[in-house]
């Protein structure tokens, strides 16, 4: 359960009546305050957390990455893949992004769509409280929420501040992912107090870990980063940079890909994704013949990857010792190397939670639940997972525009 951090506390109300009560000051969380009180609700949110935006402030190193002009459902992991379209039509990246410019806010493209601040993901945070405040939502961090009740007028809410008695309850909780910033399972709890499916939840967009003689192999390498990869699960592959790590191995290319990854599966990196490499090494044999294929790898891969794939595993001569048919099957492998993951690094350093809120029981276009008039879940708390590059506060912000347009 969410915890009030008493230090923060403030002299609270013994009990209060709101149209709306949102628990999670997070992106979805504030999305939905904004659009509820600008229909002239009565909104209060509540959070336990010590300020308002918390994964928004660290997110994109920084800098925010709001949003991505790619968004489309295809972007979203769900056992439901339909559920996301309603919302995500509705509220769409040039929505936010015209909010963003009317708060005289720079940003930039830097690739594949991603968008980020050009100064401070403050500036965001800051948006979404005067957003608030212009909509005459109250908003109160460090304190948490110990009780839910379904009550015939609505929902009575046992805070660390008092009852609070409101029409609509929107949950807004987040997931797992990063605990070491507050992140909880209260969301889950209450879904299942009130009669709703939780999947089965795992951590998403992390760093996967190696073990065994399969950590030996690259241990050493910590630091070593490739720039441009394709890793890839079965058909789906992302292509990005690549980072060894003392325990395994991250990048973007290995967070966008640990979200289709599970044990066992076969995970394959595309090392050179932009050479045909069997054509190109029979050019450099011409070109090069008495230089050793581990050279002439460091030209195209870092020359320590270089070094460490001849000795372990292709082995080593000068160029012209190599038949037509050899330098081919050396291309074939580079172009599908095999690295055998024995986990992830969990919900540590997990971006986000996989699974969630079952879609089942909720309205695609509300979020409402259809158990319990008046119950809304929104944003990470639902089983509605984005890829990595700012397609997870789009769902933040469409599901919670989507909530705040009607509870």
């Amino acid at each position: 359960m969410p915890r009030c951090d008493a230090q923060r506390s403030e002299p609270g109300h013994e009990s209060v009546k709101m149209d709306v009560l949102i628990i999670g000051a997070g992106a979805a969380g504030l999305m939905c305050a904004i659009a509820a009180g600008q229909r002239g609700r009565r909104v209060l949110l509540v959070d336990h957390a010590n300020k308002a935006g918390k994964k928004i402030l660290m997110s994109g190193g920084g800098r925010c990455n709001f949003t991505n002009l790619g968004v489309s459902p295809a972007n979203y992991l769900s056992a439901n893949p339909h559920f996301a379209k309603s919302a995500l039509a509705r509220y769409t990246p040039r929505d936010f992004i015209a909010l963003v410019d009317r708060h005289r806010i720079a940003w930039h493209e830097k690739e594949l769509g991603q968008l980020f601040c050009d100064d401070s993901s403050k500036q965001i945070v800051r948006m979404l409280l005067d957003e608030c405040a212009a909509a005459g939502v109250a908003v109160e961090v460090g304190c948490g929420v110990q009780r839910v009740r379904k009550t015939p007028e609505g929902f009575s809410v046992a805070t660390a501040r008092g009852e609070v008695h409101a029409e609509s309850l929107v949950v807004a909780t987040g997931g797992l992912s990063i605990p070491g910033m507050g992140a909880t399972g209260f969301g889950y709890e209450l879904a299942r107090q009130f009669g709703h499916q939780v999947l089965p939840t795992r951590a998403g967009l992390v760093p996967l870990t190696l073990s065994g003689k399969h950590q030996e192999h690259y241990q050493d390498l910590a630091g070593v980063a490739v720039p441009m990869v394709e890793a890839s699960v079965g058909r789906q592959g992302f292509r990005g940079g690549l980072l060894f790590t003392h325990r395994g191995i991250s990048g973007p290319s290995i967070l966008q890909v640990s979200s289709y990854w599970q044990p066992g599966d076969d995970l394959r990196i595309d090392l050179l994704p932009d050479l045909d490499v069997g054509a190109w090494l029979t050019e450099q044999r011409v070109a090069r013949p008495l230089a050793e294929l581990k050279t002439v790898l460091g030209d195209g891969l870092p020359k320590r990857l270089a070094q460490r794939l001849c000795e372990q595993w292709l082995g080593n001569r000068p160029m012209r010792q190599y038949r037509d048919a050899e330098l081919a099957q050396v291309g074939a492998q580079l172009k599908a190397w095999p690295i055998t993951a024995s986990g992830s690094e969990g919900y540590r350093t997990a971006e986000v939670t996989l699974g969630g809120v079952d879609t089942d029981g909720l309205s695609s276009s509300t979020m409402q639940s259809k158990q319990v008039p008046g119950l809304y879940f929104i944003g990470e708390v639902v089983d509605v997972t984005g890829w990595l590059g700012g397609y997870n506060f789009q769902w933040a912000w469409a599901s919670g525009q989507a909530a705040g347009a009607v509870a």
